[in-house]
């Protein structure tokens, strides 16, 4: 049963990313570009997620365990430390200069477009490097 939920959440997370454009490079830098040609579309649709969204975590909140899982996975670790910032920088450099993060990039790989294929390629080269340098 927990396959074929997340299973349909993934499909259901990819139709709402190719709908809402987020799959576009263009329209991604477009909506970061805040000093030239503003596209403000896409804070529509990060608006429009958390109306949907915040109801379902209001009422799950106190859930002692997920739905489909035996326990919550998540990361107690509150400091602030250079891996974290280093991280972060990179995801956002690359987000800002290709216009694709992680899930977007994966989902716009069924359009065949070369650069989103590249893309991926390259961010799983850089899952690989990450894990080598980390578990050193």
């Amino acid at each position: 049963m927990n396959r074929i939920v997340s299973l349909t959440s993934g499909i259901i997370f990819g139709i709402g990313l190719t709908v809402s454009q987020m799959i576009n490079p263009a329209k991604i830098l477009g909506f970061l570009n805040i000093f030239g040609d503003w596209d403000p579309s896409l804070a529509f649709v990060m608006f429009g997620a958390l109306i949907v969204s915040s109801p379902f975590f209001h009422l799950f909140k106190n859930n002692k365990k997920p739905v489909f899982a035996e326990s919550f996975s998540y990361s107690n670790n509150k400091e602030l430390n250079k891996k974290l910032i280093i991280g972060s920088s990179l995801f956002g450099g690359g987000w800002g200069l290709a216009g694709l993060c992680p899930g977007p990039a994966i989902v716009s790989l069924a359009l065949l477009n070369k650069s989103s294929v590249i893309f991926v390629i390259t961010m799983f080269i850089g899952f690989y490097l990450a894990d080598i340098y980390t578990n050193k």
